[in-house]
């Protein structure tokens, strides 16, 4: 059996968290030869729901959940964490304006990379799930100085599935059939899901359907599909956020399948004409815990268009807490080096189990 690797997730006893973390347990996330340590993350008065779901998980007997521990505060729930999970986020209340809903989340964000920063392991990586997702990103990255901002990535995936799913469900194809999907720019209304470069059974899709359909249907309906499932269901996207976030995860630690182009909110280095130093999504592949953005890929004006637009976004959504950044990041975000220690330096802080010993020694909270 592997060594346990640590997972802490925030927002862990929300509705996505219920979802995310037994899947996580049984091994969908990691592979089904990796032993998990549930580091479960909430505010003070949420921690009796939260004994509840840790109770759950134990009473599940997953033989991949080696220990579950549960914080209050993300100084002890991130120590030497070798996966991050930041799922929780404070929601937009009524009458709240966005440029309110960035600058409350600005505090929790910074509070989370500074956290990051001091205790989690080295080689953390780091997946923001709470909206904004890509500004975000940007706010924990910018707070942890000695972290790589390659470390962090927001949830584009979401949307990724979603455009499969519909696209599927039009075709007549299963979402297996189809290929080359991407999501570009920020994980709002103003994303771009492009089918330009995707396929059905093989075959370029755009020609199997009608364009207007593409352009008037297809695109709004992914764009609000978050919207449209609360009017529906009177709550925000719980399972399939959950789902994408184990897609996502998964595919950056174990690789995405040959020749397969997945979509990622990373850190812009520029390519395809977008600004640097904003968390943009991109095709990438993935392979040895890293991923890699899929380069030369046609942009007709079509498509320019709205990769503008959305990085637009992203540049006003940064400007409202560009106040909150710390300068000394600012470098770094704007001339990327890819982390190439992803795996190898899981253990070197000294937070494995002893070399002689069988299991790990820690304290089961429950």
């Amino acid at each position: 059996m592997r060594r346990p690797v640590r997972i802490a997730v925030t927002g862990a006893a929300g509705a996505i968290s219920y979802s995310l973390l037994f899947k996580i347990a049984a091994g969908e996330m990691m592979g089904k030869d990796q032993p998990v340590i549930l580091q479960l993350i909430e505010l003070p008065h949420a921690l009796d729901s939260l004994r509840g779901v840790a109770m759950e998980l134990e009473d599940c007997a997953y033989p991949l959940l080696h220990t579950i521990t549960l914080h209050d505060n993300v100084e002890d729930g991130f120590k030497n964490a070798h996966y991050a999970l930041l799922v929780g986020a404070r929601p937009r209340g009524p009458g709240m304006e966005r440029s309110d809903l960035l600058e409350v989340n600005a505090e929790i964000f910074a509070r989370q990379g500074k956290a990051l920063n001091d205790f989690a392991n080295r080689d953390v990586k780091v997946l923001v799930t709470g909206n904004p997702a890509n500004t975000n990103a940007l706010i924990a990255s910018r707070n942890a100085p000695d972290l790589s901002p390659s470390q962090f990535t927001c949830l584009t995936r979401l949307d990724h599935n979603r455009a499969k799913g519909i696209l599927a469900s039009q075709s007549g194809a299963t979402a297996r059939d189809i290929s080359g999907i991407i999501i570009w720019g920020n994980h709002s209304p103003t994303q771009y899901p492009d089918l330009h470069h995707a396929t059905i059974l093989g075959e370029p899709a755009l020609p199997q359907i009608d364009f207007d359909w593409y352009k008037d249907t297809f695109i709004p309906q992914v764009q609000q599909r978050g919207g449209a499932i609360i009017q529906a269901r009177g709550l925000s996207s719980a399972a399939s956020a959950a789902q994408a976030i184990v897609n996502q995860m998964c595919d950056w630690v174990l690789g995405t399948d040959p020749g397969e182009i997945v979509s990622m909110g990373i850190l812009s280095d520029g390519s395809y004409g977008i600004e640097k130093g904003i968390f943009y999504s991109f095709p990438v592949r993935c392979n040895y815990g890293r991923y890699q953005i899929v380069r030369g890929i046609e942009i007709n004006d079509f498509s320019r268009q709205r990769l503008d637009e959305t990085e637009q976004e992203l540049l006003e959504e940064k400007a409202v807490i560009e106040h909150l950044l710390p300068k000394e990041t600012e470098a770094s975000h704007l001339n990327l080096s890819i982390c190439l220690r992803s795996g190898v330096t899981l253990y070197a802080d000294g937070t494995g189990p002893d070399q002689n010993s069988k299991f790990m020694t820690t304290n089961r909270v429950m």
